[in-house]
């Protein structure tokens, strides 16, 4: 069984090691040169996800005790791909090497998709508008997966999808929900051209309940969720052709944005999609 170009590794200053060590996740990402850009994926059920979507690999860093573990994952890979070894003293200077499950791989950062051209073939949309804790974008994206969601859409200041721990907690699911950057921050002129209406997640007292009947009847549907803590900008409410709330009880004010996105795309999205009705 192919198993890549085996290099070991004894040191952790090692240049091979830089990628996955001490580049930042700006310098990853590359902008001077996006062609170039790469991102790290972590552990062999999201290193093989990332496989199956089409990602290329660049190399990988393997505990060498758990190499055996790594075959599977190997083998699908090109045999003079570089595969650094290094024992778990050395791999354990790397900042969250113990959530890697022993395995973690640099890939090519895919060419960016134009958001205009995702819309075109979607019925329902998320829109994060300045999403930046990866935790939580990561969790919308598990839940884009699982419950419906087409397309999602970020704005500029909303925090990069490939960020390693967005990965992470996505399970590799990031690679299964195509996404893009708006163009620029006054996104809802482009939704509404392309036949979109618009769903504010919003805390408001005259807000539609999930459930309204009226969401119902909309065909192209853009779902738009705000940051964490301050929410969605009031213009951006105020503009928007609905204002949609999760109904709260027990004195609860409000839901985390992941938490609130798996209740709405279950709703919202993936309801509609089957064609169920609720009450």
């Amino acid at each position: 069984m192919k198993m890549g170009k085996r290099i070991d590794i004894s040191d952790y200053f090692a240049p091979e090691l830089d990628v996955y060590a001490r580049l930042t996740e700006n310098q990853l990402v590359c902008r001077e040169d996006p062609e170039q850009g790469l991102f790290i994926a972590e552990s062999a059920l999201v290193i093989g996800r990332a496989l199956d979507a089409g990602f290329t690999p660049v190399s990988f860093l393997v505990e060498t005790r758990l190499l055996a573990q790594a075959e599977q994952v190997l083998a699908r890979c090109p045999e003079d791909l570089p595969v650094y070894t290094a024992s778990r003293e050395v791999l354990e200077q790397i900042t969250g090497y113990a959530l890697t499950r022993g395995m973690l791989c640099a890939m090519r950062r895919p060419i960016p998709k134009r958001a205009e051209d995702l819309l075109a073939s979607a019925s329902c949309v998320a829109v994060l508008e300045d999403v930046m804790n990866p935790t939580n974008l990561g969790a919308i994206f598990r839940s884009a997966a699982a419950l419906g969601v087409d397309v999602v859409l970020l704005t500029p200041d909303s925090t990069d999808p490939l960020y390693r721990r967005c990965i992470r907690v996505s399970m590799g699911n990031v690679f299964f929900v195509p996404w893009a950057y708006l163009p620029e921050e006054d996104f809802l002129p482009l939704l509404h051209q392309n036949g979109f209406e618009t769903a504010a997640m919003a805390l408001r007292e005259d807000a539609k309940v999930l459930w309204d009947p009226a969401l119902r009847e909309v065909q192209k549907l853009a779902i738009v969720m705000g940051s964490e803590g301050p929410g969605l900008k009031p213009e951006t409410i105020a503009r928007c052709d609905h204002v949609v709330t999760v109904p709260m009880t027990n004195g609860v004010d409000s839901l985390n944005v992941a938490a609130a996105s798996a209740v709405a795309f279950y709703q919202l999205a993936l309801l509609r999609k089957n064609g169920a009705e609720t009450t």
